[in-house]
């Protein structure tokens, strides 16, 4: 194999990991930032002439040049992918990363939002109006499922299963899940679909929208970054002072459950982790939640 042939059995690695592990794009794109900016300190050497020495030098570049631990651990992991996917496939003879230790990382414990400012945020938009009624239907339906941003701004019409009080989403590694609604997201969703969304698809512009859920004011899908402008304006008129995104509601989502005794497998469920040990920093960010209060409220805190 040349040195060229690098990027091709890059190439080879990360097709591999999209259809054979079903990683999502953004995880992908990640990993191959990584592997560029490794292979700007090797650029003449084949993979199966990369030494342990030259690993350690760029984790050594990349600790000084200010990256977090959490940054250096990903490239060394996404190293170690591409090196033990070429060692399977018999391109290197040994892994060079095999012996480098993982850089110590603290895993941060999410923000997320008290109830009082859910509830705030919930009540922003005004439902007297096609878009307000909307956007209450939207946020109500995050903060009662906890999915990701591109779930809800994809999820379809055939997903909704209001009669049985579900939705059905498709999310990361397009992994297929069923999570609860909720009588409260149920009945703004079902306002929203006859109010609103079935006067909007009556209109000439609707035709690319059809199978949407939720349609932005020309009728078509709703796109990730319309819903971050218009859940930042309804935290600004909720009177919340600090950053709000999709991703704190589902924070928000999952703390709530658990401080209010839901149990963690059914949790991972609804959030669709593939490894509860993602689900876990919530029973930690509830613990310090609790310390928190206990310091506040306790007389000997």
């Amino acid at each position: 194999m040349s040195a060229a042939a690098f990027d091709d059995a890059v190439d080879h690695w990360l097709l591999w990991l999209r259809v054979e592990r079903g990683l999502a794009e953004n995880t992908l794109d990640s990993y191959a930032r990584d592997v560029r900016d490794f292979r700007a300190v090797v650029p003449d050497k084949r993979p199966d002439e990369v030494a342990e020495l030259d690993v350690q030098r760029w984790l050594v570049e990349r600790a000084g040049s200010g990256l977090s631990a959490r940054t250096q651990a990903r490239g060394l992991i996404a190293l170690r992918g591409l090196f033990g996917f070429l060692l399977d496939e018999k391109v290197v003879p040994a892994d060079p990363t095999r012996r480098i230790d993982l850089p110590r990382t603290g895993r941060p414990l999410p923000e997320t939002l008290t109830l009082d400012e859910v509830e705030a945020l919930l009540r922003a938009p005004d439902p007297g109006t096609a878009l307000g009624l909307r956007d209450r239907a939207m946020l109500e339906v995050l903060y009662a499922t906890g999915l990701r941003v591109t779930e809800l701004v994809t999820l379809r019409l055939d997903g909704l299963h209001l009669e049985e009080g579900y939705v059905r989403v498709r999310g990361k590694g397009d992994k297929e899940r069923l999570v609860p609604l909720g009588d409260h997201a149920r009945h703004w969703l079902e306002r929203y679909l006859v109010e609103v969304r079935q006067v909007v698809t009556e209109g000439q512009r609707a035709s690319q929208g059809r199978e949407a859920a939720f349609l932005s004011r020309l009728g078509r899908g709703m796109t990730r970054q319309g819903f971050f402008k218009l859940l930042r304006n309804h935290a600004l008129a909720a009177g919340i002072d600090k950053p709000v995104s999709p991703h704190k509601l589902r924070h928000a989502f999952a703390t709530h459950l658990l401080e209010r005794g839901a149990d963690l497998r059914s949790l991972q469920l609804m959030l669709g982790h593939a490894d509860i040990s993602t689900t876990e920093i919530y029973t930690h960010l509830s613990r310090a939640r609790l310390a928190r209060m206990h310091a506040q409220h306790h007389p000997r805190g």
